[in-house]
């Protein structure tokens, strides 16, 4: 059998390895690419629109990136980080909009407001707190912050509507964040990656055998689920961007760096609202506070979108407790995943987390009445019969060793790369594809060193985000900049 030989194995059709593809391609054209998706079509798990919360990340109006220190201070530094992470991905799209790669914005992106909402006297004290620590950083210069029930009105009707006028209230909002669809957006540079040479996508075809030759060559195998025909690659560089499958190809690729990891998944439910008269009332994404011992994934959300050019209402995530790895996996897949080497850490976490793993399965079990009173939050006057409950997507949290042995849950996401820069993979969750520009850049970084330090590839790299190798969230002046041109271009003013 011949043996397909390429440059580049990108495994997975998901917003990350299409991400990494089109970056490579910009980078040097003549690359010779595969791109390997087990599914009949790409972009359809959790990269797929109606599997994530499209808030396009940005640390806007995510409670749980601003935690509540000890003091009563609250820590800015992660939102800090994920919007500069985010400018990231904004100024790629910017630049493939621009070369016509990407077709019209709103086929993608669009603009809609992020606001933080809470009630109770300690949650508005914090989230003022919150707002005059951000307010203070350029990034987030455009936060506003009201307890007016007239400003409310007009920013969230439905969630102000028929509420208990002697409750404390207060909300947050940035006017220019986004509902991303990164399904469309992840189709859209396939289907342009799909016309440049030197590229190939196989569907229907999952790797079931990954090893590394003794000249540091990785041979893959795969075989397509419709035809049964087996297909054998050889590449010098693997790119795991498999969403949950991306943890047992890992393993399977027996380099040192994978030692120690674990997954620890969790599904997701999402109440959805498709009647025109109500999605009409809301055009934001307003985001509370977790429940207590809700992992960071449940903060709970009303959220605009606009999924495949069609706006509706979601509501949630309801988190809840799954031994799959992807959504259209297997049961097994959590068992299938124990190692010698992950055996302690996992004990380890599902020990330590009996509390989070007690409440998943709580999610489980509510009634569509239970869902719909926790929706009343956020819109007092929901009926049960105008909301529907859909599936979201599969997340797999990372499970890491720590010094002593043990094993720590981490809620976010991780490169793993071999030590000779031939295989990466990325495991975790959110804030994942709303900061796929910047961890692919961390790819390039550590698997393609020599190549990023050449004259060539940094030009080129500039011209994709012409803020790399600069801190936006030390630059000021660099961010006006950057962001006037994102804004504009991607239509979010």
């Amino acid at each position: 059998m011949a043996v397909r030989q390429a440059d580049v194995v990108l495994v997975g059709g998901g917003v990350m390895s299409a991400t990494l593809g089109v970056m490579l391609k910009q980078l040097d054209p003549s690359l010779d690419i595969v791109m390997l998706e087990r599914l009949d079509h790409v972009a359809h798990e959790s990269t797929d629109g109606w599997n994530n919360a499209g808030t396009g990340h940005a640390g806007y109006c995510e409670l749980n990136y601003t935690p509540e220190t000890d003091d009563g201070d609250v820590e800015i530094a992660r939102a800090l980080q994920i919007n500069a992470q985010f400018e990231v991905s904004l100024q790629l799209w910017s630049h493939l909009v621009e070369q016509g790669i990407l077709p019209e914005p709103t086929s993608f992106i669009n603009r809609t407001p992020h606001q933080s909402f809470v009630w109770g006297e300690e949650n508005v004290a914090f989230l003022k707190r919150r707002f005059e620590r951000l307010k203070e950083h350029h990034l987030f210069r455009e936060i506003e912050y009201t307890e007016s029930p007239k400003d409310l009105e007009a920013w969230m009707p439905l969630v102000v509507g028929n509420r208990n006028p002697m409750e404390k209230v207060a909300a947050t909002r940035i006017k220019h964040g986004s509902d991303v669809d990164f399904g469309s957006l992840t189709r859209s540079m396939v289907k342009w990656l799909e016309t440049q040479p030197n590229f190939e996508l196989m569907t229907n075809s999952p790797v079931y055998y990954i090893d590394q030759r003794d000249n540091g060559r990785w041979k893959l195998r795969v075989k397509n689920q419709k035809t049964g025909e087996t297909t054998k690659l050889e590449a010098g560089f693997v790119f795991l961007g498999a969403g949950g499958g991306a943890l047992p190809l890992l393993q399977k690729s027996g380099i040192d760096e994978a030692r120690g990891y674990g997954g620890f998944p969790v599904s997701g439910q999402w109440l959805v609202c498709q009647k025109p008269e109500i999605v009409n009332q809301h055009h934001s994404k307003v985001y509370g506070k977790a429940p207590i011992g809700a992992p960071p994934m449940s903060v709970p959300h009303l959220d605009t979108r606009i999924i495949n050019g069609e706006p509706a209402l979601l509501f949630g995530p309801f988190a809840g407790f799954t031994t799959r790895f992807l959504k259209q996996g297997s049961v097994f897949d959590l068992f299938g995943s124990v190692r010698a080497t992950n055996l302690r850490p996992m004990l380890s976490v599902s020990k330590s987390n009996m509390d989070l793993t007690r409440y998943l399965i709580g999610e489980v079990f509510q009634s569509h009445g239970d869902r719909v009173e926790a929706l009343r939050n956020f819109f007092p006057d929901a009926k049960e019969e105008d909301w529907n409950l859909q599936m979201a997507g599969q997340r797999v949290q990372i499970i890491k060793q720590t010094k002593e042995g043990g094993g720590k849950l981490e809620f976010g996401t991780e490169i793993v790369a071999a030590k000779d820069g031939t295989l990466a993979a990325l495991l975790g969750a959110s804030p994942g594809a709303s900061t796929a520009a910047n961890a692919m850049l961390n790819v390039l970084e550590r698997c393609f060193p020599e190549k990023m330090q050449t004259d060539e590839w940094q030009e080129r790299m500039k011209t994709l985000v012409p803020s790399y190798g600069q801190s936006l969230v030390e630059n000021e002046e660099l961010l006006n900049t950057v962001r006037e041109r994102t804004l504009k271009t991607l239509q979010l003013r």
